[in-house]
This record gives structure tokens, C-alpha cells and sequence, in this order.
């Protein structure tokens, strides 16, 4: 079943629903029993990794004012990412949301330039993780495949600051890509 979420046609939102929709798809097909297994995130379950996921967001986002109603409940519901997601869509359909000002951690930003740079990234990323966990294929595009590489590159080594990224492993000298740009994140 894919996200029934629509979004404005603002840059963050595409960038938002382009990351949403598959990675909702594969949180829809995430077996019953499957939430509560191992993730590829260390000491983290696959549910672990939607928690993850909201409360990132929704930190981030009220921090800079953004009301997004109750915290959906992943422990009862994991599913509860998708009225999560509905709601930040809604937020970021507001260009005033996406175009707020403040300093960030690289330095002056804007809610939407973090929130594609920071968070949509790390929906991508975690894609990879839960189906990984689930024995699913992540399907990443080249333009996602893109956007990690471009990720990476912009946090520089505060890609490898704890909570973030476990350092890079080398990938075999055959691999894809879609290995290669995961080890780089700690993923192999």
C-alpha cells in the first residue's frame, strides 16, 4: 500500500514525498512480527528505527515552533509513522515554515534546507536499514544513491560524531554501489 499523503509542490516538499513514499511502502510491507527484530542500527529494532524517525523530526520541527499535533504512538502503532508524515507534509506546505531562519549547526539555514540536507537524507538512509532488517529490497534509485554520497559529503566528519554514522567499512572490491555507499555509513 503506498502513502496516500499528498504534498504543495515546493522544493522540500517533493524532496519529502520523494523520501516519504518509499519508505512508507516499505514500512506497509514490514511483517507483524518483524517490528520488535534486530535493525542494522546497533541495538536498535526495526521499530526502533520509526520511533527514530518521528521523534527526529518532530524535535527538530517544534524546536523551530512547528505545532504538529500528539507524538503518534510507534510502540502501539508503528504504522503511526504515516500520521506523522501526514503532518509534517502539512507543515512544510506552508513556505513560511520551510523559508524560517535560524542557525543551525553547520551555521545559518533555513527549516527547509535542514529538513532536506538532515531529515529526508536519514529517511533514505533508514529505508535501507528496515528493509535490510526485514529481508526486503530497499530499491535505492541512483538519485537517492546520490543524495546519501551528497549527505555524506556535507557533514563531513560529523557524519561519524556518535548517534550518526558508525565509521565507513571497506566494501568488497566487486560491490555495487548501492554497497559501496552504505559502507561508507558504517552499512555493509
Amino acid at each position: 500500500m503506498t502513502s496516500p499523503t499528498t504534498f504543495p509542490d515546493t522544493a522540500i516538499a517533493t524532496a519529502y514525498a520523494a523520501a516519504e513514499r518509499p519508505l512508507t511502502a516499505v514500512l506497509d510491507a514490514v511483517p507483524p512480527d518483524a517490528w520488535d527484530r534486530p535493525s542494522t542500527c546497533a541495538e536498535w529494532t526495526v521499530r526502533d528505527v520509526v520511533r527514530h524517525l518521528v521523534q527526529t523530526q518532530r524535535e527538530f520541527l517544534t524546536e523551530r515552533g512547528v505545532d504538529l499535533g500528539e507524538e503518534p504512538d510507534v510502540d502501539a502503532d508503528p504504522a503511526a509513522w504515516r500520521a506523522h508524515a501526514a503532518r509534517v507534509a502539512a507543515a512544510i506546505a506552508d513556505e513560511a515554515v520551510a523559508e524560517r531562519a535560524y542557525d543551525g549547526f553547520f551555521g545559518p539555514t533555513t527549516v527547509g534546507a535542514t529538513l532536506e540536507q538532515v531529515y529526508v537524507w536519514d529517511m533514505v538512509v533508514h529505508r535501507w536499514d528496515v528493509a535490510r532488517s526485514v529481508g526486503a529490497d530497499p530499491a535505492l534509485t541512483d538519485a537517492e544513491l546520490d543524495r546519501v554520497e551528497a549527505g555524506a559529503d556535507s557533514f563531513g566528519d560529523a557524519l561519524y560524531m556518535e548517534g550518526i554514522c558508525r565509521p565507513g567499512t571497506e566494501p568488497p572490491a566487486d560491490a555495487d554501489r548501492t554497497t559501496r555507499v552504505l559502507a561508507r555509513l558504517g552499512r555493509a
